[in-house]
């Protein structure tokens, strides 16, 4: 027996298990959305995994993910070409990236 949540439902639990720093709001609520869209898309019904959300997906900024993955790029690039570039990166490389409205990017590591 499964149970269908809202984003409210979805935020709380990461609260219950102390991990409400994990995410910005903006990363939680385009994890949720992306979520749902999944599960839309495929038919199939996920079960809310705090522990395993955290340790599948990260929000990080376009310079730490540059160091972690050792990414070329060019260093008189602007912020914006940089950004686009770390974004098109993960989305070839990694299970899903999504651009937040924070400057951050929400990923899937690879």
């Amino acid at each position: 027996m499964k149970q269908s949540i809202g984003f409210i439902e979805f935020c709380n639990a990461f609260d219950a298990y102390g991990r409400s720093e994990q995410f910005s709001y903006e990363a939680q609520r385009a994890l949720f959305d992306y979520l749902e869209d999944y599960e839309e898309s495929t038919g199939e019904e996920l079960e809310l995994d705090v522990i395993a959300l955290c340790c599948d997906y990260s929000e990080e900024s376009p310079a730490d993910i540059i160091r972690s993955y050792s990414i070329d790029i060019d260093d008189e690039a602007d912020s914006d070409l940089v950004y686009d570039i770390v974004l098109h990166h993960l989305q070839e490389n990694a299970g899903m990236a999504i651009a937040l409205d924070n400057g951050m990017i929400l990923y899937q590591p690879y």
